[in-house]
């Protein structure tokens, strides 16, 4: 780090950077505050999403003792996952992916050759694979709102904690100076006033003789 420059010149480039660290410190504080939020409300999403998945996944059980090696293949084959269509948008400076749809491959089956529940289960997983599909989009929203949060908080500490007391501490040991300069400065000016004018009452008393 290079040495502080005891000058008034230094002086004022301190006080100019102190002045912008501290303007720009509250925006950044209220980006923290934003994201902190939005990771709070990401986690409440995939939390339900998940509660929302196990409920789906109890409902999708009671299907389970229907299925024979008959429809099997056809079953599986209907639910191969073509598609997640996803949109961005921007949140406190980060963009984030958020859920639009799923779309499932075109059904091999013919209806009228399956058991009647046979539709009705093609639905319910459909129903719970999006569910999946949701709460992947999500954990990619936090996880990329998270990183930001870090980020953000690491420069909200290094302004908080180093660089604005170090302005403010190099604008003190600069005051401190020049304040001993300025001190020094108006002492040999007394002292040179003195000797000035004890030159001057001496030739005035070497007149007088």
């Amino acid at each position: 780090m290079a040495q502080l420059k005891l000058t008034k010149t230094e002086l004022r480039i301190q006080q100019i950077k102190l002045a912008q660290l501290q303007k720009y410190l509250p925006t950044l504080q209220l980006k923290k505050a934003m994201l902190q939020v939005e990771v709070n409300s990401c986690q409440q999403e995939i939390e339900s999403l998940l509660s929302q998945f196990h409920q789906q996944e109890n409902h999708i059980a009671r299907f389970s003792s229907l299925f024979t090696d008959k429809y099997i293949n056809d079953f599986f084959s209907s639910l191969h996952v073509s598609d997640v269509k996803k949109t961005y948008e921007n949140i406190a400076g980060v963009d984030i992916p958020i859920f639009q749809s799923v779309t499932f491959a075109p059904a091999t089956y013919m209806l009228f050759d399956t058991p009647i529940w046979y539709e009705t289960a093609i639905d319910s997983v459909k129903k719970l694979i999006t569910l999946r599909e949701k709460e992947k989009v999500a954990q990619d929203k936090k996880i990329a709102l998270e990183k930001e949060l870090r980020e953000v908080s690491i420069r909200v500490n290094l302004f908080e904690k180093i660089m604005i007391p170090r302005a403010q501490d190099n604008i003190k040991k600069i005051k401190i100076f020049l304040g001993d300069l300025q001190l020094a400065a108006v002492s040999q000016a007394k002292v040179a006033k003195k000797k000035i004018e004890m030159r001057n009452q001496k030739s005035e008393a070497q007149g007088r003789s």
